[in-house]
C-alpha cells in the first residue's frame, strides 16, 4: 500500500514538472502566433514568387542480353549471325544517357542557351513554346558557346522590332552584340561577333504580341546551360531485373522538359546508328576489296585441279581409293576364308586316318556345297547304329561285321571327297592372292596422288570458304545499312506533370509552420539554458537540504507593508511564510520572544522586505513585534518608515541603557515597533562585538513576543556571524533571476557548518503566473504583467 502511495505522488511530481517545464511556454503563446504568422507569411510570399518547376519523365526499353530486353529488328537474321551485336549493357546506356556530350549536343539542337524571357515585377518568366518571335543564330564563332549576354528585345508597333545591351560580357568580347539601340525588321540577318542573329515572328505573334512587348535574350555560356541540366536530369532503371529506363528532367517551363527529353533519346538512337552505320560501311568497303582479290586466287586454283586430274586420269581420287582398298579387303577377307577352311580339310584328314569305326566324325566345320558334308553324315549314322548293336551284340556278329564293312568303304569316300576339297581351296587362294596383289599395288600409287592433289585442293577449298565468307558478311552488312536497329525502344514519350515539384505549396507552409514554432521555442530554450540563475523552487530540489519555507511572487508595489486586507499573491505568500516560521520556532521556550534573523547572499535580494514583511504580518496577528535594523552598513528601512536618523548604532556606541528610546512605533499598527539602524559607524564590526549587543537582546526578549532583524548579507561581510548566537532561526532570503545556482553552496555551508542557527530558505520575487498561485477563493485582483514584460523576463 506504502509503495502504491510512493509510485502516485511521484507520478503527481512528475505531472508537476512537466506541467512547469509546458508553461514556461504557454505564458509566451503571443510571440509563437507572432512567429508562426510571420513564417507563414514569408512562406507565402516564398510560394508566390518563385517560379515552379515541373518534371518531365519518359519511359525507354534498353536492349540487354542479361535482362530480355526487348526483340531485335534483326532478328528474323539471326540465323546468320545479325542483331547479336546491337544488345548493349543497361547500366553502360545510363551512363551514356547521362553524358555531358549528349546532354550538351541536345542543348544545342533546341539552342537553349539562348532564352527569351518576359520582365515581369518580381519574377522574370520563360517563353519557350509561346514566344512571340524565334531566336536563332546562324554562322555561330567559337565565341558563341562561351558567351554571356543580355539583350532587350522590344517589338514596335510598325511590324518590326528593336535591340539594345543590357550586359555585356567584356571578359569574352567587347561590343558583342551592339553599341546603341537600334531597329531591324523580322527576318533581317544581323551580323554579330557570335554569329548571324536572326528574328523571326512565329505562330503565338498575333496572340502574345501585347505580354511580350518588352523581353530579354539570355544567351548562356553552353558549358553552363549543360550543366543545368545534367544536375536536373535523372536516369534510373524501374528495378534490377528489368531494361526498361525512367529518365526525368525538372524546368519551369513543361514543354522545354518534354521537348529536351524526347530530343536527347532521339539523338541517344542516331548516335548509336551512327555508330553502327560507320563501322557497317568501313566493312562493306573491305569486303568488296578482299571480294576481287579472292575471285583471281580462286580462278587459278580451279585450272590447277583440272590440269592434274587430266594428266592422271582422275575423276574423284577420294572414291576410287576407296574402292580399291574395299576390293582388297574384301579378297583378303576372302582369302582368310579359304586358308581356314584347307586347314580345317587338312586337320579332317588327319584325324580319319587315326580313326577306327567305333569314331564318329565332325560335322558342320566344312563347307556344306560339297558332297563330303553328305558322306560324313551318312558314315557317322552307320558308326551310330554299329555301337548300338554292340551294346547287346559282338564283333562277330554278321550285322557288325557287315556295318564295319560298310563303315570302311565310306571313310574311303570321305577321304577322296575331302582330297578332293582341299585341292579346289587352294586352287580358290591362290586367285585371291593375284587379285589382292594387284589392288595393293593400284593403292599404293594413290597416297602419291592424294597428297599432291590434296595440296591443290586444300588452296582450292581454303579460297572457296573465304569467298562464300566474304559473300555472306557482304549481304550482312548490306541488311544492317538497310535497317539499323535503335539502341533503345520509347515506351511513353516525355509527358510533363500538372503538379509542380517543387515549391510544394504543402510542404512550404509546413514547414513555415514548424520554422514559426521553433524560432521561438529555441529562444526560450537557449535563453532558459544558458540562464543560471534560479526561478523557483524546482531549481532548490535536491541541491540543498535547508528547510524551505515559502517563495514570495513580485509585487507590483514592493514598498508597500501587508496590511489586514492585503489579499494579493504576495500578501498570502509573507503569511504562508509565518506559519512556516512557526514550525521553526517550536523549540523557544514560552515567555521568552522569539527571534529570527533575516540574511541573504549579496545584497538586493529582497531580506529588508521580507523582515518588514513578516514584522507586520506578525504584529496583524496581535503580537507584540520588533523590528531591528542589524544592517547597519546599508540601512534600507527609509524605503519603507519615515523616521529619524538615530537607532541601533547610537545604542551600541553610548552607555546609554534606555534602548526604548531609540524604539519608534509605526503608526498604522497596533503592535509594531522599530529600532533602526541609526548612523552609519565607521567601525561597524567592532560595534556588533560589543557585549551591548547581547545585552540588548537580553533586554528585547522579555518585552516583545517575535523580534524580527534585517541583517547584513553573509558573503560580503561578518557582521551577521558575528550576532547569529542571538537568533532562534535564521531566514536566508534568495532572489529569483538574481542569485546563481552555483550561489547555493554558501549556504549550503552556512547550513552544513551549523554557523547560522536553525536555516530555513525563502526564495523572493518569483513569477507568479507559474505554478497554481497564492490566495485563491480570497476573491483577490490576480496579479499580472503586460506580455512584453513576461517576455523580457520570462522566468
Amino acid at each position: 500500500m506504502q509503495d502504491f502511495y510512493n509510485e502516485a505522488v511521484e507520478n503527481e511530481i512528475n505531472e508537476v514538472n512537466l506541467r512547469e517545464k509546458l508553461d514556461k511556454y504557454f505564458i509566451h503563446w503571443k510571440w509563437f502566433a507572432l512567429s508562426v504568422l510571420l513564417c507563414l507569411i514569408f512562406a507565402f510570399l516564398y510560394f508566390r514568387y518563385t517560379t515552379p518547376s515541373y518534371e518531365a519523365t519518359t519511359s525507354i526499353l534498353v536492349k540487354d542480353e542479361k535482362k530480355g530486353g526487348m526483340l531485335s529488328e534483326l532478328s528474323v537474321f539471326s540465323d546468320l549471325g545479325l542483331g547479336g551485336g546491337s544488345i548493349n549493357n543497361v547500366d553502360n546506356e545510363i551512363e551514356i544517357l547521362r553524358s555531358r556530350t549528349l546532354v550538351e549536343s541536345t542543348v544545342k539542337r533546341l539552342n537553349l542557351n539562348v532564352s527569351l524571357l518576359v520582365e515581369g515585377n518580381v519574377v522574370d518568366r520563360d517563353t519557350y513554346g509561346t514566344a512571340a518571335v524565334d531566336v536563332y543564330f546562324l554562322n555561330k564563332t567559337e565565341l558563341f558557346d562561351e558567351a554571356n549576354v543580355v539583350l532587350k528585345l522590344e517589338l514596335l508597333p510598325n511590324g518590326s522590332f528593336a535591340l539594345e545591351n543590357v550586359i555585356i560580357d567584356e571578359a569574352v568580347t567587347e561590343n558583342v552584340i551592339l553599341t546603341s539601340k537600334k531597329q531591324f525588321k523580322f527576318g533581317e540577318k544581323i551580323p554579330t561577333s557570335l554569329g548571324v542573329l536572326v528574328i523571326n515572328k512565329t505562330a503565338f505573334y498575333k496572340k502574345n504580341r501585347a505580354k511580350h512587348k518588352s523581353s530579354r535574350i539570355i544567351i548562356s555560356p553552353l558549358e553552363i546551360v549543360t550543366a543545368s541540366f545534367r544536375n536536373r536530369l535523372k536516369v534510373n532503371p524501374i528495378s534490377k531485373t528489368s531494361s526498361v529506363v525512367n529518365v526525368t528532367v525538372t524546368d519551369p517551363v513543361q514543354k522545354k522538359a518534354e521537348d529536351f527529353l524526347n530530343n536527347m533519346i532521339q539523338i541517344y538512337n542516331e548516335n548509336a546508328a551512327e555508330d553502327k552505320n560507320f563501322i557497317s560501311e568501313n566493312t562493306s568497303k573491305f569486303i568488296a576489296e578482299r571480294l576481287a582479290l579472292i575471285t583471281q586466287e580462286l580462278d587459278g586454283v580451279e585450272q590447277d585441279v583440272e590440269s592434274f586430274k587430266k594428266s592422271n586420269r582422275l575423276t574423284d581420287i577420294e572414291s576410287e581409293a576407296k574402292l580399291f582398298i574395299e576390293g582388297s579387303n574384301e579378297y583378303g577377307k576372302k582369302g582368310v576364308e579359304t586358308e581356314i577352311q584347307l586347314n580345317v580339310v587338312s586337320s579332317l584328314l588327319d584325324f580319319i586316318k587315326k580313326s577306327t569305326n567305333a569314331d564318329l566324325l565332325p560335322t558342320n566345320i566344312i563347307a556344306t556345297d560339297g558332297d563330303a558334308g553328305g558322306l560324313i553324315t551318312s558314315y557317322n549314322q552307320l558308326v551310330l547304329d554299329r555301337n548300338r548293336i554292340l551294346k547287346s551284340a559282338t564283333i562277330e556278329n554278321p550285322s557288325v561285321i557287315k556295318l564295319d564293312q560298310q563303315i570302311s568303304s565310306l571313310k574311303a569316300n570321305v577321304a577322296t571327297s575331302l582330297r578332293r576339297m582341299q585341292s579346289n581351296l587352294q586352287i580358290q587362294n591362290r586367285d585371291l592372292k593375284n587379285q589382292e596383289t594387284l589392288l595393293n599395288s593400284k593403292i599404293g600409287k594413290i597416297p602419291v596422288q592424294e597428297r599432291q592433289f590434296r595440296v591443290i585442293a586444300r588452296q582450292q577449298k581454303v579460297k572457296e570458304e573465304l569467298y562464300l565468307y566474304l559473300l555472306q558478311k557482304r549481304e550482312e552488312t548490306a541488311i544492317s545499312l538497310a535497317a539499323t536497329e535503335p539502341n533503345a525502344r520509347i515506351i511513353d514519350a516525355a509527358k510533363a506533370n500538372k503538379i509542380p515539384v517543387s515549391p510544394k505549396k504543402k510542404i512550404i507552409y509546413i514547414f513555415g509552420l514548424l520554422i514559426g514554432l521553433l524560432i521561438p521555442f529555441g529562444i526560450i530554450y537557449g535563453y532558459d539554458l544558458l540562464d543560471t540563475k534560479i526561478k523557483s523552487r524546482l531549481d532548490l530540489e535536491g541541491k540543498t537540504q535547508i528547510p524551505f519555507i515559502g517563495d514570495i511572487p513580485t509585487s507590483e508595489d514592493a514598498n508597500e507593508l501587508i496590511k489586514t486586507d492585503s489579499r494579493t499573491s504576495s500578501a498570502e505568500a509573507i503569511r504562508i511564510v509565518r506559519t512556516n516560521l512557526e514550525f521553526m520556532l517550536t523549540n523557544v521556550p514560552e515567555g521568552r520572544a522569539k527571534t529570527i534573523f533575516v540574511t541573504s547572499t549579496f545584497p538586493a535580494e529582497g531580506k529588508t522586505l521580507v523582515s518588514v514583511n513578516l514584522a507586520a504580518t506578525f504584529a496583524l496577528s496581535g503580537r507584540k513585534v520588533l523590528l531591528i535594523g542589524m544592517d547597519i552598513r546599508n540601512p534600507k528601512f527609509m524605503d519603507y518608515f519615515a523616521m529619524p536618523n538615530l537607532g541601533l548604532t547610537n545604542y551600541l556606541s553610548s552607555n546609554d541603557i534606555d534602548i526604548n528610546k531609540y524604539i519608534i512605533k509605526h503608526n498604522d499598527y497596533e503592535n509594531f515597533y522599530i529600532l533602526p539602524s541609526g548612523v552609519i559607524p565607521p567601525n561597524p564590526a567592532e560595534l556588533l562585538m560589543s557585549k551591548n549587543v547581547d545585552k540588548l537582546f537580553e533586554i528585547v526578549k522579555k518585552e516583545y513576543d517575535y523580534i524580527i532583524v534585517d541583517t547584513a548579507p553573509v558573503s560580503l561581510v561578518a557582521d551577521t556571524l558575528l550576532v547569529a548566537k542571538n537568533a532562534d532561526t535564521f531566514v536566508y532570503v534568495m532572489r529569483a533571476n538574481v542569485l546563481e545556482k552555483r550561489m547555493l553552496s554558501i549556504a549550503n555551508t552556512f547550513y552544513r557548518e551549523k554557523k547560522l542557527p536553525n536555516m530555513c530558505l525563502v526564495l523572493n520575487d518569483t513569477d507568479s503566473t507559474k505554478g497554481y498561485g497564492y490566495g485563491y477563493g480570497y476573491g483577490v485582483k490576480s496579479e499580472s504583467k503586460s506580455w512584453f514584460k513576461k517576455i523580457k523576463n520570462p522566468s
